[in-house]
C-alpha cells in the first residue's frame, strides 16, 4: 500500500440564531402553510405515526449522525449503512426527520447553497421541514433547495448540506426497512458472503497468522464491507478485496514487507508526531501492507488502537492486522479519486480498487504484469463465489 493522505470523518459543532416566541410562531406557521400547499408531495401525510427506517443516498451509504451523538449540532453524514440507531430516520407525518428524536435542521436557519444540515431540537421551524417528492428529491421548501451531499463525495463522513436542486445522484434519495440494503452479518459469525471453506479454497498456502476468524472478527470496525447493495455487488467486493490482500502478501503468505532495505524510507519527518517507534519501525505489515507513519497514525485513530506507538500490533494481531486492511479499503482513495469500496459498491471496476491501492506504480501502463495478476486473482475468487467479475477490471 502506498502514500496516501488520511481522509477521515468528524463532527462539526452547530449554531442556531435564538428567535423570540413571535418570531417563531410566524415561522411554525409559515411551515404550515407551506405544507398544506402541497401534502401529496410529502408521502406521508396519511400515516398518523411515524415510519422508521434508513434512507439511502449516494455509494448506497445511508444518511447518519456523527458518531452516534444525539447532541445538539451534530453532524449529519453518509456512512456505510449498518442499521445502528444513528440511521434510522423518523420520517413524519408534520413533514420532520428525526433521529434520537431529534430534527435534521439547516443550520442558523440558512437558506443559501451550502448551508450544513446537523441534528437540532425539534421547533417547528421551516429549516426542520422537508418535502420527500416523486423524483426521491428531499427539498427544504422554506429554501427551496435539496438536500445534498456535499461536493458529490460518496465516502463515508461526507457531510450533508442543503443546495439548489439540480437532479444528480448525490441528492437522490430512497427509503428502505431497516437493515434491508445489509446482509444478515453478525460480526463473528458465518453470514460473511466468503465462507471459511471458501476462503481456505482462495489461500490453501496462507501463513497460519491470517485466520479466517481473525477476519470475520475485523469485519465490525466495518460493517459496510461486502454488506452492501445486491449479494452480487457484495461478493463482488469481498472477492476484489481478497484479491488485492493476496497480491500485496504473496497469497497470504508475506505478514511483513519482504525488502527490508525499504524499511527506513517509510517514517515522514513532516508529521508533527514524528516516528515514536523509530526511523524503521513504519514497514508495510499486513493484507494490504500498511505503511507510513501518518498511515500507522490515521489508521490507529480511527479503530482506536494506538499504532503509532506499537505498529508491531499489525503484525502480531491478526484482527488487527485485517482492520487496518479494512481501514484503507474503506476510508481511503490512495492514488486513485475514490475508495476501493465505493468503487466496487458503484461498479466502477474492479481496476479502479488496484488504482487506489497501487495505481502510481501499476496503473496506466506502467506495470501491465501486476495489474493482470491482480485481475485474474479477482476473476477466480469470483469464480469461487458464483459470481461475474463485471466490467472495468483494468486501470
Amino acid at each position: 500500500m502506498r502514500s496516501t493522505t488520511p481522509r477521515l470523518g468528524g463532527r462539526t459543532s452547530g449554531r442556531l440564531v435564538r428567535v423570540g416566541f413571535a418570531a417563531s410562531t410566524i415561522l411554525a406557521a409559515i411551515a404550515a402553510t407551506l405544507f398544506a400547499a402541497a401534502p401529496e408531495k410529502l408521502g406521508l401525510a396519511a400515516e398518523s405515526s411515524s415510519s422508521e427506517g434508513p434512507i439511502v443516498g449516494l455509494a448506497g451509504k445511508c444518511i447518519d449522525v456523527a458518531e452516534g451523538n444525539s447532541a445538539n449540532g451534530t453532524a449529519v453524514q453518509l456512512f456505510d449503512c449498518n442499521s445502528t440507531d444513528a440511521q434510522l430516520v423518523s420520517r413524519r407525518a408534520d413533514g420532520t426527520l428525526r433521529v434520537f428524536g431529534k430534527c435534521l435542521d439547516a443550520r442558523d436557519f440558512g437558506t443559501a447553497d451550502g448551508t450544513a444540515v446537523h441534528l437540532w431540537d425539534c421547533h417547528g421551524g421551516p429549516n426542520q421541514q422537508w418535502v420527500v417528492n416523486e423524483a426521491h428529491d428531499i427539498v427544504n421548501p422554506a429554501a427551496d433547495k435539496c438536500l445534498d451531499v456535499r461536493d458529490s463525495n460518496g465516502s463515508n463522513g461526507a457531510r450533508l448540506q442543503i443546495w439548489t436542486c439540480t437532479g444528480a445522484a448525490n441528492q437522490k434519495w430512497t427509503t428502505a426497512k431497516p437493515g434491508a440494503r445489509l446482509a444478515s452479518r453478525v460480526p463473528g459469525s458465518a453470514g460473511f458472503v466468503v465462507s471459511e471453506a471458501q476462503f481456505s479454497q482462495m489461500f490453501p498456502n496462507r501463513n497460519s497468522f491470517y485466520t479466517y476468524s481473525g477476519l470475520v472478527t475485523a469485519l465490525s470496525a466495518h460493517p459496510g464491507f461486502a454488506a452492501t447493495g445486491s449479494d452480487t455487488v457484495r461478493k463482488q467486493e469481498a472477492a476484489a478485496f481478497l484479491a488485492n490482500a493476496g497480491h500485496e502478501t504473496g497469497g497470504l503468505q508475506h505478514i511483513v514487507e519482504q525488502n527490508t532495505a525499504n524499511y527506513p524510507h517509510y517514517c515522514d519527518p513532516n508529521q508533527s508526531y514524528g516516528c515514536p517507534a523509530g526511523q524503521d519501525a513504519y514497514y508495510g505489515r499486513g493484507p494490504i501492507q500498511l505503511s507510513w507513519n501518518y498511515n500507522y497514525k490515521a489508521a490507529g485513530d480511527a479503530l482506536g488502537i494506538d499504532l503509532l506507538n506499537n505498529p508491531g500490533l499489525v503484525q502480531n494481531d491478526a484482527a488487527v492486522a485485517w482492520k487496518t486492511a479494512l481501514w484503507y479499503w474503506n476510508t481511503q482513495s490512495g492514488p486513485g479519486t475514490t475508495t476501493p469500496h465505493d468503487s466496487m459498491v458503484n461498479q466502477a471496476g474492479f481496476g479502479q480498487t488496484i488504482r487506489s491501492i497501487n495505481g502510481a506504480l501499476e496503473c496506466d501502463g506502467k506495470n501491465p504484469a501486476q495489474v493482470q495478476s491482480r485481475v485474474h486473482s479477482y476473476q477466480h475468487f469470483a469464480h469461487i463465489l458464483g459470481v461475474a467479475p463485471g466490467a472495468g477490471l483494468s486501470c
